[in-house]
């Protein structure tokens, strides 16, 4: 590709980069704290192809000149049997990179789910220490932060207080259901699912992928992940509700 061809590129580039990040849809490939790199990342590339197409056009006129002598040297060549020079013009199949551009503005990925929930082992990692719940009553806990009290912390810090917790269901083979909440590092490559798994009151049917916010409290039960043998904790529900998929529909809390 040309230059003029590359700074369309990376205007393009720039572009789709401020739009994902100037909307939810960035949420969908990195964590949200990396949204300010994000932006300014399309605006370095967005300046990158002003400078790249200022640049061509000013050479453009410095070899206009030029262009025209060789231009009337060459066709002197050419009435004395010379061969004819000829341009070699960029395939024009290059195009097609700016293809992905286009869907990452305009098709919107899905989030990961169900289906990678139940052939990834649960991700719960011990906490370096655990902040000071609120001392609200119910109490709304993140999924991750649930999973890790009630394992490493045997839900001393849960107590019996009323619990909210949201996440998307999953059934493994056997049909048993969990709440799962997909967990990020960086970005949407490296989620990994934490699980927690159900008993009280759960609604008869429940599709897979479907979000609920979950009413009980901390169960001292613990199942092992088939995958990884990793522990999984209980929860005691008590009410289950359908609610929509939230903004960020991944788990940060793990890594903070």
């Amino acid at each position: 590709m040309n230059r003029q061809a590359q700074a369309a590129v990376l205007f393009l580039v720039g572009a789709a980069l401020l739009h994902a990040g100037f909307t939810n849809l960035y949420l969908r490939y990195v964590k949200a704290g990396l949204q300010p790199l994000l932006l300014l990342s399309g605006v370095v590339l967005i300046v990158t192809a002003l400078a790249t197409a200022w640049y061509e056009w000013r050479r453009t006129r410095r070899e206009k000149a030029q262009a025209e002598a060789e231009a009337a040297h060459t066709e002197a060549h050419t009435e004395d049997g010379a061969p004819e020079g000829h341009v070699h013009r960029e395939p024009r199949i290059s195009w097609l990179l700016i293809l992905p551009l286009f869907a990452l503005i305009l098709v919107a990925p899905p989030a990961l789910g169900s289906y990678s929930a139940v052939r990834t082992g649960t991700a719960i990692q011990q906490p370096y220490g655990l902040l000071k719940l609120p001392d609200s009553n119910p109490l709304t806990i993140g999924l991750v932060d649930y999973a890790s009290r009630a394992v490493y912390d045997h839900g001393r810090s849960l107590g019996t207080r009323q619990l909210k917790v949201t996440g998307f269901v999953a059934l493994d083979k056997s049909g048993s259901p969990f709440l799962v909440r997909m967990a990020l590092n960086c970005c949407a490559a490296d989620a990994q699912p934490v699980k927690i798994a159900l008993t009280g009151k759960i609604p008869p049917v429940l599709q897979p992928d479907t979000w609920l916010e979950i009413t009980g409290t901390y169960s001292p039960k613990q199942t092992k992940d088939p995958i990884n043998n990793r522990p999984i904790p209980y929860f005691q529900v008590t009410e289950a509700k359908p609610v929509p998929t939230p903004k960020d529909p991944y788990d940060e809390s793990w890594n903070q």
